[in-house]
């Protein structure tokens, strides 16, 4: 098999473009969240995670394959958001081993706040600058990447 030559043309024009767009928009959701509610964009997506959970409560180790992060950055995170209140560790009754991360009502109440700062910043960042037929046609090709659907994101 051939490995394929790097040239500047429009699939790597338009890789860089992908590339840059994500990390201009997350930025500034990040930023957004940071500035007007203490949160980074991935305390937000932590605290989203856990109030969709079963008694929102989620495994350490489950929680940390949900935002795509290692399990020290992980507990790093939480760890910093049990500080501030908003989750707690609690223990498993059956496997004295497993942890759970579990949203407190402060981190409830401060996900609910944040969610509209976030959701006003997805809005404008993204979605009013397609139709509805382009966001229908991103959602399509998009669907095509690995790891786009919340499955396995290996190739």
């Amino acid at each position: 098999m051939s490995t394929p030559t790097v040239s500047r043309g429009a699939e790597l024009d338009t890789w860089v473009r992908f590339l840059r767009a994500h990390s201009a928009i997350v930025g500034k959701l990040n930023a957004e969240l940071v500035a007007d509610h203490g949160l980074t964009i991935n305390d937000f997506e932590v605290l989203l995670h856990l109030s969709w959970a079963p008694e929102q409560a989620m495994r350490r180790v489950d929680l940390a394959a949900s935002v795509l992060l290692t399990p020290s950055g992980i507990t790093r995170l939480l760890d910093g958001l049990e500080r501030s209140g908003f989750v707690a560790r609690e223990a498993c009754a059956t496997d004295r081993r497993v942890v759970y991360a579990k949203l407190t009502p402060e981190g409830d109440e401060k996900l609910q706040a944040a969610r509209t700062t976030h959701l006003a910043g997805v809005h404008r960042l993204f979605v009013e600058r397609f139709s509805a037929d382009e966001i229908a046609s991103l959602a399509d090709l998009l669907e095509r990447l690995p790891g786009a659907n919340g499955d396995s994101p290996d190739c």
